[in-house]
């Protein structure tokens, strides 16, 4: 599997394809949400990535910009969104959230729902997350 800088095109090509290969494989997701997701200070292009996660189906849909009507919005800065996504580091997370790295705009109690148990697939999905991203 190529490697690719976090959140570039290729990234996010690849993370959409592994995302709907996987789909039918992993724990539905905790909570049915419309979720965008601002990523700022992103050392390519203009500076920003935007994105969005739709659970409404019981499957994590993930695709490039945003939702219409979404139920929350999430902004952070590209090394959070790397911790989260790449390491999965969920201390990191509150860390980030307590000191303001995280803004939330909409419904936070549908981001504060533990993960769903992670099965065989989805650790193997994450692992190829981590392999895909330089």
């Amino acid at each position: 599997m190529s490697k690719h800088a976090f959140l570039s095109d290729g990234w996010l090509d690849t993370l959409i394809a592994l995302n709907e290969e996987y789909a039918d494989r992993v724990p539905p997701p905790m909570v049915k949400m419309r979720l965008n997701q601002n990523v700022t200070g992103v050392p390519f292009g203009d500076g920003s990535v935007q994105m969005h996660t739709d659970t409404t189906q019981g499957k994590a849909i993930v695709g490039r910009g945003h939702l219409d009507n979404p139920e929350v919005t999430i902004t952070t800065d590209y090394e959070t969104a790397r911790a989260l996504v790449v390491v999965g580091d969920q201390a990191a997370a509150m860390q980030a959230f307590m000191s303001g790295k995280i803004k939330v705009d909409g419904d936070m109690t549908k981001i504060m729902v533990p993960p769903a148990p992670k099965n065989d697939a989805q650790i193997e999905l994450d692992q190829k997350v981590k392999d895909m991203t330089e």
